[in-house]
Parts: C-alpha cells; structure tokens; sequence
C-alpha cells in the first residue's frame, strides 16, 4: 500500500505562482510513475502532468509551459511547480502512483494510488 498527502494548494491571483508538494509513504520501492490530476467542479477528473523514475514527463496541453513538475525519489516526494496560473486552473488537484506501469502516463487508468486532494483557487 501507498499513502500520498499533498500540500500548497490555496487562492492565488491571475498570473500568480503556486507550488503544490505530494509526500509518499509506505511500500515507496513500488512506486513507478507520480502524477498530478485535476477536477473542476461539474468535470471529470483530468491528467496534469506524469513522471517517472528517471524524469521523463508528459504535460496536458492546456499546462506545458506553464507548469514543471519534479521529484526526489530519496525524498519520495513529487512537486508540481504552477506558473502564470488562470482561473481555469481552479480545481482540486490530487496526486496518483502507479506501481506497474514504467513510462510517465496520461492514462488516469494506470493510476492505483491516490491522494486526498488539495485546492487551488486561482481569482481576484
């Protein structure tokens, strides 16, 4: 089992940064793949970005270069870093783990293992 906590959510203006951190407990050794996820409400749950062991990553159009995300597979822990943010980046973001599948994924089906979430709330 799994356990991933985030963190740094909060209300940020238009254009404003904010750095969202997923903290992983448990079988760690397991962990292939960290992704971020996000849902507005009244939408599905969509992919953010996704990275693997090794750093490769995948963005979701509506973020690249906006958005980065890392990790620190010592600390296992996975940043989101969210730059020039919109207020159609409201929504709870959530980070996910996949255990069996190696390469970063935009497939929210490959994701076992999910946070609770925390808010962003970009407005003036």
């Amino acid at each position: 089992q799994l356990q991933l906590v985030e963190s740094g959510g909060g209300l940020v203006q238009p254009g404003g940064s904010l750095r969202l951190s997923c903290s992983v407990s448990g079988f760690t050794s397991d962990v292939a793949v960290l992704g971020w996820f996000r849902q507005a409400p009244g939408k599905e749950r969509e992919v953010v970005s996704s990275i693997n062991i090794h750093g490769s990553t995948l963005y979701a159009d509506s973020v690249k270069g906006r958005f980065t995300v890392s990790r620190d597979n010592a600390e296992n822990t996975v940043w989101l870093q969210m730059n020039s943010l919109k207020p159609e980046d409201t929504a709870v973001y959530y980070c996910a783990a996949t255990v069996d599948v190696k390469m970063a994924t935009i497939d929210i089906r490959d994701y076992v293992f999910w946070g609770q979430g925390t808010q962003v709330t970009v407005s003036s």
